[in-house]
């Protein structure tokens, strides 16, 4: 997972935010211009059909996005209750690699066009992404001119996809389990299930498909293991739901009124588990934010569903207090914790004080108004007058059911409302954060300490990389943690056995409210880093010609470097870089990965970053070369020279992790010596050379029989100390000198 941050070393402390590499053609302030060109003059009747009979199937078109030709895109409809075929204007999903396999524009490979069916003020969707955007993995959004055959088909929002390639940026792989939560029919009558998380059907997928569509290869055991943990054992939750970022959903959702979402139907989310292990909810859908979407079950009151002053003074704990008709464990649940209920208003807090209190969300939907004024004026097939989207930034506009709510008119009322809400304020106050020792090294017990008034507990938050779930420690204010003298208002936590690397964040509650720093956390988090020393992560092993021995996530068998940690404290890959070209020291920077102590980092060499973060952008030779390891300031870390390789042999230290190369079967993320178990004297063999070509020979005459890895007997004779192998395939061979009774492992390259 790319990150934007500086690589600040040794008593370094910083907030890093939790940055992406994504496309500009999503550049929130851009208005773009995409044609599409159908090959068959009746497509509209071809879409048409596919929608009503329920078919994903795409029909042929060509495209152009902003002057860039693409052949062959497949088109279809996107939606439910925004597409009809009756309208003209329908919502475009756009493949880009339908037909052309690695065809993208600017690394986005599919398009999702909404309508904006539901919105007067074409503002809601690209605004709720852009504030969602800085609490928690979230799409993004901008808008576009689209057109269809020539001819000027409207105004609509262009929002990235909740695909592999998203959950590849944020989250660094892209093929652990994950879901879409939509059930496949809206179910609006008491009881009804959608994707709420409420029931465990047991462990036949058929029961959760109507519910969960499963989008990678894998996951309903482990869909129904955090149904079942959520429901029957929400103590222990934790360990397979971020809860940190689930309640950061709840807050958007309630603070922005997005009822067309979990809290209102139990829909319009994704859930993917990361390589943390933890389950991590996505926002999605968000055309109806802003008060547009108005149903819920969670009371009896609002089940024919709510007005406009209902909206701006909806309870954010309604789920939690109101009984719902329909189970929403995961809110419920997670609410019953009265620290979890503390976190999640923070949250509201600091989105209210962000966004709304100082009126910035307003200057931003200003300037998007802006920005799509002429083209809201030139598009005819919009659902609203020109004067309806000028209006309803601040104004209702009446909508075939009900008034949609002026933007302002909602929020502002809401953020006056939030403010004087129980719980919402008197939180403690943390200031002046420091860290000692200051010239830590791997390995030290590190100590944080701040200036926390008005707590009655503190937490300290900390990981040591992003394969990592941040662990929670208590701090004390009492002398004994570092912390000066009891109760003088500094409290005090430490840090065991740190890694190199160590992300942290601060929480502080009493019996009003509680509050985070910094307070987008854990989203964003102090940073402190110090150098590691040579020796402390080697290069293990390298295998530079994979042909049958072992595969990535995506099935193929590419080449891969193993890194191994020496000592027994963790180990981030933050600030290292690896090569292979003598004089670039910095072609690949490692993610910043934790390696347990005395463990083990698979680097896949395969220049593939779209498989995930640890696909370095460069191959092996399989004729041999040089891969160095240096930090940030290009001071070497370990080096290794390797030897033209067999097919499906290894290079490996031998000893483990200090030892000098040697050419072995791959012991693939594990210890190396587990091939030499084979003989206990091997020093006592003179077997050489080896790895061996045409011939091999030893030091005197002997017994001998050679068997493949099948063992399989290849070779046998008496009184020889010489063998001619030209005609021998390449591989791992055993030579077994039977008078000694030895056996050594051999290798035939070409």
């Amino acid at each position: 997972m790319l990150k934007k941050h500086l690589i600040l070393f040794v008593f370094a402390v910083f907030v890093q935010f939790i940055g992406f590499a994504q496309s500009n053609f999503y550049d929130v302030d851009s208005l773009r211009e995409i044609r599409i060109y159908f090959y068959d003059y009746n497509w509209d009747y071809q879409l048409d059909s596919l929608y009503v009979q329920g078919d994903n199937e795409r029909i042929l078109a060509d495209l152009i996005i902003d002057g860039s030709l693409y052949d062959s895109v497949g088109v279809r409809y996107k939606g439910f209750s925004s597409v009809s075929v009756n309208r003209v204007k329908n919502p475009f999903n756009i493949k880009l690699d339908y037909v052309i396999d690695g065809q993208d524009h600017d690394g986005v490979d599919k398009l999702k066009l909404s309508n904006v069916i539901q919105d007067p003020s074409f503002v809601r969707e690209v605004l709720t992404y852009e504030i969602a955007a800085n609490y928690l993995p979230s799409a993004k959004a901008n808008y576009a001119n689209v057109y269809v055959n020539d001819t000027l088909w409207g105004l609509y929002t262009n929002v990235q996809a909740v695909n592999k390639g998203f959950l590849n940026d944020h989250f660094g792989n892209k093929y652990n389990p994950f879901f879409k939560c939509n059930a496949e029919n809206l179910d609006v009558t008491p009881g009804g299930e959608n994707s709420n998380l409420s029931n465990a059907h047991g462990n036949d997928s058929l029961d959760y498909e109507p519910y969960y569509a499963l989008k990678s290869n894998y996951g309903w055991e482990a869909l129904y293991n955090l149904i079942d943990t959520l429901n029957n054992y929400s103590d222990s939750v934790e360990k397979i739901l971020n809860v940190d970022r689930t309640l950061w959903m709840h807050a958007l959702n309630y603070t922005l009124i997005n009822f067309d979402s979990y809290i209102g139907y139990g829909q319009n989310y994704y859930l993917y588990k990361d390589k943390t292990g933890e389950f991590n909810p996505l926002l999605w859908d968000l055309n109806m934010s802003f008060g547009s979407f108005r149903l819920t079950d969670a009371s009896s009151i609002y089940f024919s569903g709510f007005d406009i002053a209902q909206a701006q003074n909806m309870d954010p704990l309604l789920h939690h207090t109101q009984f719902s008709v329909s189970p929403r464990p995961l809110l419920r649940n997670l609410f019953l914790s009265e620290r979890n209920r503390k976190m999640y208003l923070a949250h509201i807090r600091t989105i209210v004080n962000e966004n709304f209190a100082n009126q910035s969300y307003a200057v931003r939907g200003q300037n998007f108004q802006n920005l799509i004024d002429t083209s809201v004026q030139n598009d005819t097939n919009k659902f609203y007058s020109y004067a309806d989207f000028i209006a309803n930034l601040n104004s209702p506009v009446t909508l075939v059911t009900a008034d949609c709510p002026g933007i302002t008119q909602l929020m502002d009322a809401r953020a006056t409302y939030m403010n004087n809400y129980t719980g919402f304020s008197g939180e403690p106050t943390i200031t002046n954060i420091n860290t000692s020792p200051q010239n830590f090294i791997l390995g030290d017990d590190v100590w944080i300490t701040a200036d926390i008034t008005d707590a009655t507990e503190a937490i300290l938050g900390y990981r040591f990389g992003d394969n990592m779930a941040f662990k929670t420690t208590a701090m004390f204010d009492d002398g004994n943690h570092n912390d000066g003298l009891a109760n003088d208002g500094v409290f005090g936590g430490v840090i065991l056995n740190s890694a190199n690397v160590i992300d942290y964040y601060l929480y502080a509650d009493n019996d009003s409210a509680g509050v985070f720093s910094p307070v987008r956390a854990a989203y964003e988090f102090y940073n402190i880093q110090s150098q590691l020393q040579v020796g402390d992560v080697v290069i293990n092993e390298v295998m530079s010609n994979n042909v049958t021995s072992v595969t990535d996530a995506s099935g193929k068998f590419e080449d891969w470097i193993e890194l191994y940690n020496t000592t027994s404290s963790p180990i981030s890959t933050s600030g290292l870089f690896l090569t292979d070209t003598l004089g670039i020291f910095q072609k690949w920077e490692l993610p910043n990965q934790t390696i347990a102590g005395n463990g083990y980092a698979i680097i896949w060499a395969d220049e593939d970053g779209s498989q995930g973060d640890m696909h370095a952008n460069f191959k092996l030779s399989n004729l041999g070369e040089q891969l160095i390891l240096t930090n940030t300031d290009s001071v070497l870390i370990d080096s290794v020279t390797y030897l033209p390789q067999a097919d499906d042999i290894a290079f490996a230290r031998s000893p483990n992790g200090s030892g000098s190369f040697i050419m072995q079967v791959p012991t693939f993320n594990s210890n190396n010596d587990f091939v030499n178990s084979i003989t206990e004297n091997k020093e006592l063999i003179k077997v050489y050379p080896n790895p061996f070509s045409n011939i091999i020979q030893w030091d005197s005459f002997e017994r001998v029989e050679v068997r493949d890895l099948l063992g399989k007997l290849i070779y046998t004779d008496e009184n020889t100390n010489l063998v001619q192998t030209s005609n021998w395939d390449s591989g791992v061979y055993f030579i077994s000198l039977l008078d000694k009774n030895q056996t050594v492992k051999i290798i035939k390259i070409k």
